[in-house]
């Protein structure tokens, strides 16, 4: 395995890289810049990079499908921190472009619901088509393809364009969160403000199915942070469930409510436990009574002793 290379969703000049940047390791790693999500995360699975650097949600769209779709198939892979990037576009051209002349405009499909309102409003007519990222909408935009391209102001340099609008975004505060991915290991020790990822496949669709999933964090004090379904591929109504919960797979709370998804649930994939971006233990809301780790251990201490004929 390739140690000394991280690879990310490229090519150069992606919201992505810059997210990467900001990581210590990043600077001692050569950064290898990929076509696609699929591709970044292959690449860690075939050996080829020690880890992948890719995003998985947007405040404003939501979850990245291509990473969420990624992660849970093909052979296992582990989140092993979080990166969080606040996100503002330029429109990039060409030198020389006016406003009044483009005609064309191309981003990552995240990117187009964070600037609709500004498009509707600036360049109601311009036609709108996708590209693998915002660092290749710019790169097609420098070949002639497209007369504009959303993407990082930084990105302008790479591929010689110029910003005609800089800081465009219809939600104030947009972020998007990426995930450092590499092969499964031991997690790293929890820090008091951790987050957990799993993909869960219910068992048998019936009548308060997702209920009881979300009943294992439930009852044990287990806030979710996230929940979004995906379909399996397999059927019209076959879904799995992406789940972010807070604490870590070492907490007893944490812990027993992955036991419990699994006694009822067909395949559960753990991705990870891992800090969260920009979160303290201080942070952290206080747990509900009944389930810290010290009341989880008195409780099975009480029920040995009961079985003892001691309680």
């Amino acid at each position: 395995m390739s140690a000394t290379r991280f690879t990310y969703l490229g090519p150069e000049g992606t919201f992505t890289e810059a997210a990467l940047r900001t990581l210590p390791e990043a600077a001692t790693r050569e950064l290898v810049p990929m076509v696609s999500v699929p591709a970044a995360l292959d690449a860690v699975r075939a050996g080829e990079a020690a880890a992948a650097l890719v995003p998985i949600e947007n405040s404003v769209e939501g979850g990245v499908t291509a990473t969420l779709d990624e992660l849970a198939s093909g052979e296992p892979l582990m989140i092993y921190r979080e990166v969080l990037l606040p996100i503002a576009f330029a429109l990039l051209v060409r030198p020389g472009t006016t406003l009044a002349e483009v005609k064309t405009v191309t981003g990552h499909p995240v990117a187009q619901p964070q600037v609709r309102n500004w498009l509707r409003k600036n360049l109601p007519d311009a036609v709108w088509e996708s590209a693998a990222s915002n660092a290749d909408g710019a790169r097609q935009v420098q070949e002639g393809r497209f007369d504009a391209a959303f993407a990082g102001e930084f990105a302008g340099a790479t591929y010689g364009l110029v910003p005609l609008v800089t800081e465009i975004h219809d939600a104030e505060n947009a972020e998007t969160r990426f995930v450092l991915v590499g092969r499964p290991a031991r997690p790293a020790s929890p820090t008091g403000a951790d987050k957990t990822s799993v993909v869960i496949w219910l068992g048998d669709d019936h009548p308060g199915a997702l209920l009881e999933l979300l009943q294992e964090f439930a009852v044990r004090g287990v806030n979710l942070m996230l929940i979004q379904s995906r379909p399996t591929g397999a059927g019209i109504g076959n879904y799995c469930f992406a789940v972010d919960a807070e604490g870590h797979i070492s907490e007893r709370r944490v812990g027993e409510a992955l036991m419990g998804l699994k006694r009822i649930c067909p395949n559960v994939r753990f991705l990870g436990s891992y800090p969260r971006a920009g979160v303290t233990p201080e942070d952290v809301r206080p747990l509900r009574a009944g389930t810290s780790d010290p009341e989880f251990t008195a409780a099975s201490d009480w029920l040995a002793r009961c079985q003892d004929g001691r309680a």
